[in-house]
């Protein structure tokens, strides 16, 4: 039993595979941070391109560049500048609200998204302003993280298949004729 009890000491005290046990507490740590990185660029990535390409159809909507413009054609618009998005057009939904100045009240519910979970799509309002009405732009589209379990992934708010809404939101004053 003594003999067991000296093997078993004499196995604590050696040094090799030191380095391996580092290696193996340290790089998971290693890869879940870059892995929370990657998603938190890839979640800035999408937001700064849906706020860019939102700007820029909302001031051809505002210049009159578009004759009757509905939602199909807003869509379509903002799909095409945001090429990092994937399946934009069935995930993408735009809110616009005319603001009144007198009362200046904004919305007081948050951005409707998409849940691909279900099929009912939420019911939001398209309102295409007269001159110098001031208008607020909504828009949300559902994409999937990268990474869902790590990072930002795990903290985002997602539908019922594991999507999280970029949202933009902007405001204009449609240009008299």
């Amino acid at each position: 039993m003594i003999r067991w009890f000296k093997r078993l000491s004499h196995a604590f005290r050696r040094e090799d595979g030191t380095a391996a046990l580092e290696f193996v507490l340290a790089v998971p740590l290693l890869i879940t941070i870059f892995m929370a990185s990657f998603e938190s660029g890839l979640l800035m990535i999408r937001s700064i391109m849906l706020e860019q390409s939102v700007d820029m159809t909302m001031r051809e909507l505002r210049l009159g560049h578009y004759t009757l413009p509905d939602a199909a054609l807003l869509k379509t618009e903002i799909c095409k500048r945001t090429v990092i998005f994937k399946d934009c057009q069935a995930n993408i939904t735009i809110e616009m609200t005319r603001i009144s100045t007198t009362s200046w009240a904004l919305p007081t519910t948050g951005v409707a998204c998409i849940d691909r979970s279900e099929d009912i799509q939420p019911v939001t309002a398209l309102q295409i302003g007269q001159q110098n009405d001031i208008m607020l732009i909504r828009v949300c589209v559902v994409q999937d993280a990268l990474f869902p379990t790590t990072g930002i992934g795990l903290g985002l708010p997602k539908d019922g298949h594991g999507g999280y809404g970029v949202i933009a939101t902007s405001a204009f004053v449609t240009e008299p004729s």
